[in-house]
């Protein structure tokens, strides 16, 4: 029989753990400055009294830090999102700033491989001020990073987020870059190494915001999925996240309950200019097209000139790539294609069938992307495509130039459905621009301005022929020209039959294989 003072140690020692953490007057001073220690942060983004800690006893591996080290640094364990199980974990920044150390990487490790072993999601919340001093100097120190390379090679068989709610340097950032989705609070900082590092290494001088602040992430470099005001906001953009996202590879995506109309919609065409050039906001097609209020846009700030997220249609999760004119003229540019595959990955990873809305003049031109890498990026993307297993839907809204017509999963990709509304344009290049290449110099010999001029646009009348959709689905390169108002019930009985499919297993995923960052 258990003595019955053990029982009450152990639970002695347990709450002053978790209620004095790394001293009360941190903890008084966070609060003082309206911030949440990690404790507060995984009790509020839980469903309420759902969580159960994992390595509430462990400590530093040096004996003369043990007694200021509770939970060394990291704080972790199990609980439920939405009734959902998910593995949890954060740094505690009152002990030593959330530092990384061997045994707060070990409990991090722990939580990884019990999280793989039981099919459930990874949530990480990020404020660590990089490694700890001097565990981490020498030989042995260095060469035990814990879970990170673990993580490396998770190949998206559990969904993983990470939500950076301060100063984030080291481990917490590299963790962010393994993850499939990530959110930064307004304020917090994300970066390999701190500014004061710089300094001290290079000279250079700038400040937690210019290094690695929500703008630079959000619009800049696209490390992040989400910039958010609160940390209200990142919970809930987390739990939205997860809810399109079956709990592990092996599971189908959870369907909610369809809404939404599927009959004809006749406001969904009035939303697209029939000229060409004039541009027009994408997202309020893709809002129309998909179930109410389902949008989840991933990276709304970067890379404008396409709309990627999550959403549902008729309650089934759904991936959605659409250029938007509104911004580039929806050109695909290195940052775009670069968008389009951190989805992909995402979708083809958890089996998330894919939707691509096309209206695309073609891969950007001129020096700054071939200087950013267009080539590579442009059949990168080709790649991604060709080898994902998910299935892909597709539809040529308004034109479709180029190879950017095959690179939007156009003819000949692996789309399972191949739709036009009807007054779309698909071919080479605009006939416009095509003319002008192909007869420039044969018009300029006209000297008369206006015969010059008749002739120009009786060629592009010629050309502007051939891309008719009809064209292409005659030769059964679309499968069917649709009427526009039709679209979201069409695409959404292709993922009514899309749903008896075999689906793979993870391993025959490709793109699960893929980095996401």
């Amino acid at each position: 029989m258990t003595d019955p003072d053990q029982t009450a140690e152990l639970h002695t020692q347990a709450d002053r753990i978790r209620e004095e953490m790394g001293g009360s007057d941190k903890l008084s001073k966070m609060a003082a400055e309206g911030d949440r220690n990690v404790r507060e942060h995984i009790d509020a983004f839980l469903d309420a009294d759902t969580f159960r800690e994992i390595g509430t006893f462990s400590r530093s591996m040096r004996p003369d830090e043990r007694h200021k080290t509770p939970g060394d640094g990291k704080i972790g364990g199990h609980g439920t999102v939405d009734g959902r199980p998910v593995a949890v974990f954060g740094d505690d920044i009152t002990v030593y700033r959330g530092s990384s150390s061997i045994v707060g990487t070990r409990k991090e490790h722990r939580l990884y491989e019990r999280a793989m072993a039981m099919g459930t999601p990874i949530v990480h919340f990020g404020e660590t001020g990089g490694a700890r001093i001097p565990d981490t100097m020498g030989a042995e120190g260095i060469s035990e990073p814990g879970g990170l390379f673990e993580l490396a090679k998770r190949r998206h068989r559990v969904p993983m987020a990470t939500m950076i709610t301060g100063q984030s340097f080291g481990g917490s950032s590299f963790l962010s870059a393994l993850s499939d989705y990530v959110v930064m609070v307004r304020g917090s900082c994300l970066a390999v190494t701190s500014p004061k590092v710089f300094e001290i290494a290079t000279g250079e001088i700038i400040s937690f915001e210019d290094v690695g602040g929500v703008d630079v992430h959000a619009r800049k470099t696209g490390q992040i999925d989400l910039g958010v005001e609160t940390d209200e906001e990142g919970y809930d953009a987390v739990r939205k996240w997860l809810s399109y996202l079956p709990s592990n590879a092996w599971q189908t995506a959870p369907r909610s309950e369809p809404s939404g109309s599927l009959d004809h919609d006749p406001e969904l065409a009035e939303l697209v200019p029939a000229k060409r050039t004039r541009g027009y906001d994408m997202r309020r097609v893709v809002q129309q097209i998909v179930d109410p209020d389902s949008l989840l846009e991933t990276q709304p700030l970067y890379a404008r000139n396409v709309v990627c997220g999550l959403g549902r249609l008729n309650g089934f999760s759904v991936g959605i790539i659409a250029n938007n004119p509104m911004f580039g003229a929806g050109t695909l540019d290195p940052q775009a294609c670069h968008k389009i595959i951190r989805l992909a990955t995402i979708c083809d990873s958890y089996n998330i069938p894919m939707i691509f809305l096309v209206d695309v003049p073609g891969f950007m031109v001129g020096e700054r992307v071939e200087h950013e890498l267009m080539l590579h990026w442009g059949m990168r993307m080709m790649h991604a495509l060709q080898n994902a297993s998910t299935p892909t839907l597709t539809v040529c809204i308004r034109k479709a130039f180029g190879l950017a017509w095959q690179a939007m999963n156009g003819s000949q990709m692996p789309a399972l459905g191949v739709y036009s509304w009807p007054g779309a344009e698909i071919g080479f290049m605009d006939p416009e621009v095509g003319v002008n290449v192909a007869f420039g110099s044969k018009l300029g010999r006209i000297e008369n301005p206006e015969t010059r001029e008749a002739e120009r646009e009786a060629l592009v009348r010629e050309v502007a022929e051939s891309t008719n959709p009809y064209e292409a689905a005659g030769t059964m390169r679309i499968d069917e020209i649709i009427d526009p108002g039709d679209t979201r019930s069409i695409l959404a009985r292709d993922l009514e039959m899309l749903a008896n499919r075999s689906v793979p297993p993870p391993e025959a995923r490709p793109l699960s294989y893929w980095p996401t960052c």
